[in-house]
């Protein structure tokens, strides 16, 4: 007489592709290379100057010290400095943005 296997599932095969789709779209949803920060150089007004060289002010609100700077005060100055991807991209904003539109 004949046997009849019945064959199993293959959980694992299954449980690994899962696994790897979850991952895929956290990437996706997460956007970790908005948090990495990026060089980003725009024009500074001084707010002060010390030994060191300048502080100004940028127009995202970021304390920026530039250092050998011989401005003065009230001077504009160009300057390089490091900030969250996010805040460049606008990210944050789009977010803002559309909870404003489900908020009651």
């Amino acid at each position: 007489m004949q046997q009849i296997t019945q064959q199993k599932p293959p959980a694992l095969k299954f449980l690994v592709i899962i696994s790897i789709a979850t991952a895929v779209i956290l990437v996706l949803t997460i956007t970790p290379w908005n948090i990495m920060p990026t060089s980003i150089t725009e024009d500074v007004k001084v707010m002060a100057t010390t030994e060191i060289g300048c502080i100004g002010e940028s127009v995202l609100g970021y304390s920026v010290v530039v250092e050998n700077c011989k401005a003065s005060v009230g001077d504009t100055i160009s300057a390089t400095f490091y900030v969250p991807a996010m805040e460049k991209n606008g990210y944050y904003n789009k977010i803002h943005e559309k909870l404003e539109k489900v908020t009651p």
